[in-house]
Order: C-alpha cells, then structure tokens, then sequence
C-alpha cells in the first residue's frame, strides 16, 4: 500500500543523519527493550508473521507513523496484532489488566526469557522454491510495474515505473506481499540497478545509481 512508511526518494524531509553503528545503542531506553522482547514472546504464538507484523506497523495513521520513534511503532503494530487476532481485547489493551488467565493453547507457546537470544541467532531462512523457472538473467533491462496495491508490498513508490537493469539475481524467496496475508509462495528475487537520472531526471547525481531488490512480480519487460 501507499502510506508514510514509504519514503523513499521523496522531497522535504532532508538529508539522513544516521548514528555511526559503532555509536548506536541497541536500544536507547529499557521499554524498547522490553517492546522488542514482548513482540518476538507474541510471535512465537504463531498468530502472525514477520510480514504481517510490518503490514501492521505501516497501517498506521500518517501523523502518527512519522512521528512515532522505530520501537513506538513496534509497539503500534503489535497493539494492532494483539487486538486483530483475539488475543487482547480493546478493553484490556486500553486499562492495562487482563480480562482473565491465557488459554491452555496460548500457555504452550510462551517464549521464556532465556529462549530470546537463540531464537534470534538461529533466525529463519526466507529462501523457497519457486514453481516456475525466473524469467529475467543478469543484464537484462526491465521496467518496475508501476502498481498500487492496498496490501502490502516491498516494491518502493520511487521506482515504479523506472526502468532498470538486472545486476543479480538472488534465487527464489518467500514473497512478502502474500505472506502478509498469510500464504507461505517463493518468488524468484533480483537485485536491480537503476541509473540516478531514471529516477530523479536532471536533479540526479549523475555517475550516481540505486540498487534495489525487488520481486519478479514487481518487474515486466522492457518493450
């Protein structure tokens, strides 16, 4: 979908100011701690996905989504997921206190503390096999399809339309777009050049390029 989340390449907000990663806490206070730890224990109920998780942090109102901090946002999502999938009601959310005692079901698949860090360290592969052999080879120029879908999608707006050359191509990878609705489908995934002057005309750096990763679904032919 189109929304705030999707900044990319678009005018008014300035330069990134990035903290050097070798400065950057981990987190910056103890809530965003606390918020990334209860996201993962919810996770680990298997009512959603890492995909359904972002589609829940992008549904955010506008206002809210650039004012927001990265974990305030974790913590919208997840609110959002709790109360979608039955597991907090609105009223429990909005006091703080449970109704009642979890589920016998919900009870088997809570995530002790001391399961956090292997858990992440073993991560999960996105790799899958794709029905249909790729279509697109290394070279090759394509155009990203200029498509506005109201789910989710890891196709950026400043692309759309632009055409490109496909620089790589990195196998078949669980598709983000479905598996925000909960269908588990691999699609074949490239990594895509596009000159600077494609996508921003004559204001572009002109020895300058952008290399996005975009699914087979996003890219057609260049006729």
């Amino acid at each position: 979908m189109n929304g705030a989340h999707d900044l990319g390449g678009m005018h008014g907000f300035g330069p990134i100011n990035a903290e050097p990663e070798a400065q950057e806490p981990v987190f910056h206070a103890d809530w965003e701690r606390r918020v990334f730890g209860l996201a993962l224990a919810a996770r680990a109920l298997g009512k959603w996905n890492g995909d359904m998780f972002r589609f829940a942090r992008e549904r955010q109102h506008p206002a809210d989504y650039l004012r927001h901090t990265y974990y305030e946002s974790w913590l919208a999502g997840l609110e959002t997921l709790l109360v979608e999938t039955g597991l907090v009601s609105a009223d429990e959310l909005a006091c703080g206190q449970a109704a009642g005692p979890a589920s016998a079901e919900d009870r088997q698949h809570v995530l002790p503390a001391a399961a956090v860090a292997p858990m992440l360290r073993r991560g999960a592969p996105a790799t899958m096999p794709a029905e249909a052999p790729p279509r697109f080879r290394p070279g090759e120029r394509v155009r990203a399809r200029n498509r506005h879908p109201l789910g989710h999608t890891r196709e950026p707006r400043f692309v759309r339309g632009r055409v490109g050359v496909i620089q790589e191509y990195h196998g078949s990878h669980l598709f983000p777009d479905l598996s925000a609705l909960g269908v588990r489908v691999g699609r074949h995934l490239y990594s895509v050049r596009f000159e600077a002057a494609e996508l921003w005309s004559e204001n572009a750096n002109r020895n300058s390029a952008v290399y996005v990763d975009l699914w087979e679904e996003y890219l057609e032919t260049v006729g």
